[in-house]
């Protein structure tokens, strides 16, 4: 006889949430510093967050993980679950995670809350409309796209060359038909017709900045320094030229405030932001993350998709711009993912396989060299599935092992912070040892080409970069302009350390071709674009939407 699991949405409707004043109060969180959208979410005050320095840092912990396969792995669920577990032992823990975006919801993902009875909530809201923040952005963005049409509508006087505008607009929807289009058809009332397009939200430049800026005041001014396009010199255009900065700032004013809610186990978490990890920089905001570190002693935060993506931007972009000093990593791995990546189709998944699962360790490890290559200690977390065999727990562990790192299984998804409490011990053991020396992985005073270099070889291991002469040129140009020492944020697929998403284990001997390079102005980075990866991204043969409904209560259905 078959046991019926719960489904997340069903797990998550029957939790007893507290009002959200009381979750507030266990971080010291006065009443007063909370706007409230409804019960159970709230921003905190900007007044209240920016009185906190007096107040010293608590441990942030980072999760991460191996390169993602369709098996899953469970990334935000496990932050969620180590968060709840450090609450267990008795830590003062906070869990930093980034707002899901609606293009991955109705599209592959169906929600990003966490899973089983490692979740926040309210979930529903959490992965549709939640407290506006990406409308917020998408407006502000896509005012500047209307404020450069219109300013060439009447005259141009900032003389734009036409040909070189750099600002496409946004949508937090995935739809491929948006990628290139052509605008202001229809006569000289609508304007100049021109080649367009969008990206979605999650990609906007206006995102990045919005989870780096500090403060109103440093939004402001990264949005002032974004450049919009080109004159016939080839000299920037920025939007503070245009006059959008002010206006765009407004309308960010109450999304710039970082969002509470809790866990299933009632414990507080923020969710602020959200950059994708494959063509952005993948991290939560810097105002949620520093907020949360002078307010609890273990701050938990995610980045996106496997290590050689978000781990490495959230070091070199994140921690080095806003002064961030990481304490220990944990590296989610799960049984099933690790056999995938050993040649194992997804059907047979369920059958023991240890050989398969130890020819996938070698993902595992590239993934722990790497996070060593920053002077942060790491843990693995083995993050179960009801069928992983003891045989198959047992030689991941000894291979982790054999890298100089401890694996703990992990049970939250089934027994919440219960199934944590061991890993919850370990990342305390690493952080209170101090042996953190946390340093990014390149130099800002070396070349824009060697940073991608650097990255492509030590990272992800290739041979070579390949870029042709004009990308070469561009970043030169950026450089004797000087935009020399910025990082630099790699889009690339997520399934590979390569830019071919079906090369899974750890490839080497390969060449990473950057097709396009693109400066980040304001958010103070240079994107480089690799291989076919798309900047909007499409919608799956059945895509999540389709199964997604209000069931006759007015429930909810689908989200998961």
């Amino acid at each position: 006889m078959s046991i019926k699991v719960a489904s997340d949405i069903e797990i998550a409707r029957a939790a007893a949430l507290e009002p959200i004043e009381t979750i507030a109060g266990k971080v010291s969180i006065p009443e007063k510093h909370l706007f409230r959208y409804g019960p159970h979410k709230a921003k905190v005050s900007a007044a209240y967050a920016g009185n906190l320095d007096s107040k010293p840092d608590g441990n942030l912990v980072l999760v991460t993980a191996i390169s993602p396969t369709p098996a899953g792995e469970g990334k935000t669920t496990t932050t969620v679950g180590l968060g709840d577990g450090l609450n267990r032992i008795g830590k003062r823990a906070m869990i930093c995670l980034r707002e899901p975006s609606l293009g991955p919801c109705f599209g592959m993902k169906g929600g990003a809350a966490g899973g089983g009875y490692a979740q926040v909530v309210p979930m529903e809201d959490l992965n549709l409309h939640f407290t506006g923040d990406f409308h917020a952005i998408t407006a502000a963005h896509n005012l500047l796209s209307a404020m450069i049409d219109n300013h060439i509508y009447w005259g141009n006087a900032l003389d734009i060359d036409t040909r070189r505008i750099v600002w496409r607009r946004v949508l937090d929807i995935n739809d491929r038909a948006l990628r290139e289009t052509v605008t202001s058809l229809g006569g000289v009332a609508n304007g100049y017709p021109a080649l367009a397009g969008f990206d979605i939200t999650v990609a906007s430049e206006v995102m990045a900045i919005f989870c780096l800026a500090t403060s109103l005041d440093d939004l402001r001014k990264r949005l002032g320094d974004m450049i919009v396009a080109y004159r016939r010199d080839r000299s920037p255009v920025y939007c503070r030229e245009l006059k959008a900065d002010g206006a765009m700032t407004v309308l960010l004013k109450d999304a710039m405030l970082p969002n509470l809610v809790q866990t299933l186990e009632n414990n507080p978490a923020f969710v602020h932001g959200g950059p994708f990890a494959n063509i952005a920089h993948g991290c939560n905001s810097v105002m949620a993350t520093k907020t949360a570190l002078k307010l609890a002693d273990y701050v938990v935060t995610e980045a996106g998709f496997g290590a050689d993506l978000g781990a490495e931007k959230f070091f070199d972009i994140k921690c080095r711009k806003a002064g961030l000093k990481p304490k220990a990593v944990v590296i989610v791995a799960t049984v099933r993912a690790l056999k995938m990546n050993g040649g194992v189709k997804k059907d047979d998944l369920g059958v023991e396989n240890v050989e398969a699962l130890k020819a996938g360790c070698a993902n595992l490890g590239r993934h722990i060299e790497n996070v060593k290559k920053f002077g942060v200690p790491a843990v693995v977390a083995i993050n179960h599935f009801a069928k992983d065999t003891d045989a198959e727990l047992e030689a991941l562990q000894a291979y982790a092992a054999s890298q100089g790192v401890s694996a703990i299984v992990c049970r939250h998804w089934e027994r919440g912070s219960e199934g944590t409490a061991e890993l919850a011990q370990k990342v305390v053991d690493i952080c209170e040892a101090g042996e953190a020396d946390f340093k990014p992985l390149y130099r800002e005073d070396i070349g824009l080409f060697e940073k991608i270099e650097t990255i492509a070889k030590e990272i992800y291991r290739a041979d070579s970069v390949k870029a042709d002469a004009k990308v070469r040129d561009q970043l030169t140009q950026w450089e004797e302009a000087g935009y020399g020492h910025l990082p630099v944020c790699i889009a690339k697929t997520q399934y590979s350390f390569t830019t071919d998403p079906n090369k899974r284990g750890a490839p080497v001997g390969f060449e990473l071709p950057i097709r396009e390079v693109r400066l980040s102005a304001g958010a103070g980075f240079v994107v480089g674009i690799c291989g076919e990866i798309m900047t909007m991204p499409g919608l799956p043969r059945v895509p999540a939407a389709e199964t997604i409904q209000l069931n006759a209560e007015g429930q909810i259905e689908g989200l998961f």
